[in-house]
């Protein structure tokens, strides 16, 4: 059965201007157009495919992505991959509208938002890489320094702790570190064949973040909570601060724990 255009939106629930809209769009393509008059006509069949559009768009789900539910074999599966994704965006958006009210409040409350810890760390013979690197190629250029670091370590008795970045400058839009990638080994001695340092037996004053806490510019709260901590116990900066990677990253889902952020001190 065929109905008019204004009879299927008031039926959908839908505006013209919208059933416009997706039919440019594809989502909802008239069943007949006339090729004189270009009225428009739907089959009652295709009201639940309208009513689950204008649903999926109070969730405000993005045409692009409306489309893949409606287009899909198993649409349940489609929409639930999507709101995982959603759900993740929003935790992450949550945690950067809680760093911002740090920043505004001057960091009122910061230090109730996180627990500082205290560990003692051994002397430790590292495998490095160095590079001055400005935050939007951080994470790229860490990546691949992780993973070069971790292979060579392979020839030196493998790896024998988590790896850590050193942040010995400021990173960010305009400032470049530098930031050192650091991977302990199980040797006893530096080797003189690669860029190679013993680091020194610390103490660390430490957080520990899940894997939505770790997004810039975010996990900037976590370096202030730190610093906040020592001043507040009356020690001291003994180094520069660090993030130490021991989770396993990519099988780590956004509320799993999986670095640190860490400041030596005495």
């Amino acid at each position: 059965m065929l109905v008019t255009r204004g009879e299927f939106a008031r039926r959908s629930r839908l505006s013209l201007k919208a059933l416009r809209l997706y039919e440019r769009q594809g989502l909802l393509r008239p069943a007949t157009v006339d090729p004189f008059n270009g009225y428009r006509r739907y089959h009652v069949d295709q009201l639940a495919d309208a009513r689950l559009v204008a649903l999926l768009r109070r969730l405000d789900m993005p045409l692009a992505e409306v489309a893949r539910v409606v287009a899909a074999a198993d649409r349940a599966a489609v929409l639930a991959a999507y709101w995982e994704r959603a759900e993740q965006r929003f935790a992450v958006q949550r945690d950067l509208a809680a760093h911002l009210h740090f920043v505004l409040t001057g960091g009122k409350g910061l230090l109730e938002m996180y627990e500082v810890q205290v560990r003692d760390v051994p002397e430790q013979v590292v495998l490095t890489e160095q590079r001055h690197v400005l935050q939007p190629e951080l994470v790229d250029w860490m990546v691949g320094a992780m993973t070069r670091v971790e292979k060579a370590a392979g020839e030196f008795g493998g790896v024998s702790d988590a790896p850590f970045a050193i942040y010995h400058g400021e990173v960010n839009e305009d400032s470049d570190g530098p930031v050192e990638v650091c991977m302990p080994i199980t040797a006893q001695r530096a080797p003189s064949t690669v860029p190679a340092r013993v680091e020194p037996a610390r103490r660390e004053a430490y957080v520990r973040l899940k894997k939505r806490e770790v997004e810039y510019p975010q996990i900037l709260s976590a370096y202030d909570a730190v610093a906040e901590w020592i001043k507040e116990q009356g020690l001291a900066e003994a180094g520069s601060p660090r993030e130490v990677y021991w989770g396993d990253w990519d099988s780590a889902g956004p509320d799993d724990e999986v670095c640190d952020v860490a400041y030596p001190v005495k």
